[in-house]
């Protein structure tokens, strides 16, 4: 309760009770009220910048752990742009060197997006810059796997052919060894046995007992099986990729035109037919259309030695059997 104020009046000699007008009053009390809010907005002022409240709390805490996800998210995506980048490099410097096949570039395979705006809707986020980062990343990341995916699959292709290649390719006598009575004659000039001149003589010639068996040196198909002039009863067989090889002066051709061989497939035998002055096989190996030596093309069923000790008889200067 306001304490009473009084004044002296010199007129009556007495005191007399002041009397505030409620106008006064009024204005006075919304002085006070003005007051106590205004102190009361300074000091929720200061209080808030120095204390959270439980909400903000919850965001900051929420904020912090989105950052922390960010930042673990972005660790493995360099991990796996790390692993990534490993298997181009095997795949570039391994896998298609082995197949022969180009290497992919690398600005190939790191090339961006086009775009300036491609990431606009991400902006005006509390962590835009951490968030456009990020899926920049995963965006570089997904086209390098699916250029790498692409580049696998022609590299199953390629060994699928590759395998087919290595068995198509001749790679064995014709005449097993053990059957030989020995090499005649090999690839370069010789003396033609019959027009006594040097002549080019376009194989080797395996001597060996009529009737000895002779195989497929590739998988491939039977072009020609017939009975020549020169070559007596013949067999072509195409390997593909550029491989031909021809089997001459059999006594018995043991297959058929049109038909598919594998590696060591019977074919024939061994005779004396056509312009020939001896039972022998004469075989040829064709490549793009042309002849070429025989002796590198017998890897599959020859040690060192015994290659070394064939190599060596087919450069020895002779008569051909044919």
């Amino acid at each position: 309760m306001a304490k009473e104020k009084y004044y002296y009046d010199p007129n009556t000699l007495s005191y007399k009770r002041v009397q505030v007008k409620t106008s006064h009053k009024i204005k006075k009390t919304a002085l006070y009220l003005f007051g106590v809010l205004l102190t009361a907005f300074i000091g929720w002022i200061a209080f808030s910048q120095v204390f959270d409240s439980p909400k903000e709390k919850s965001l900051i805490r929420e904020n912090e752990n989105l950052k922390m996800q960010f930042s673990i998210l972005d660790k493995r995506l360099n991990e796996q742009q790390n692993i990534l980048d490993d298997i181009a490099k095997r795949d570039n410097n391994i896998y298609r060197l082995y197949f022969e096949a180009n290497p992919i570039p690398m600005e190939q395979r790191k090339a961006g997006f086009g775009g300036v705006n491609r990431y606009k809707y991400l902006e005006d986020y509390q962590n835009s810059d951490m968030l456009i980062d990020v899926t920049k990343k995963m965006d570089v990341l997904s086209k390098e796997l699916a250029i790498q995916s692409k580049s696998l699959d022609d590299i199953v292709k390629m060994a699928k052919n590759k395998e087919e290649m290595l068995a198509s390719i001749p790679a064995i006598m014709p005449v097993a060894k053990e059957n030989l009575t020995r090499m005649a004659s090999g690839y370069g000039m010789r003396m033609h046995p019959i027009l006594k001149i040097r002549k080019m003589h376009e194989g080797m010639d395996f001597t060996a007992k009529k009737g000895t068996p002779i195989y497929a040196s590739g998988n491939g198909k039977v072009v020609k099986a017939k009975r020549s002039a020169t070559y007596g009863n013949v067999v072509y067989i195409d390997h593909g990729y550029g491989y031909q090889t021809r089997y001459a002066h059999m006594s018995k051709i043991a297959t058929k035109k049109g038909k598919k061989v594998k590696r060591g497939d019977l074919i024939g035998y061994v005779g004396n037919t056509g312009r020939s002055v001896g039972p022998h096989l004469h075989y040829e190996v064709h490549y793009n259309g042309r002849p070429v030596n025989p002796i590198g093309y017998y890897y599959g069923n020859l040690t060192p030695e015994e290659f070394e000790k064939l190599k060596k008889a087919s450069l020895q200067e002779g008569q051909s059997f044919d």
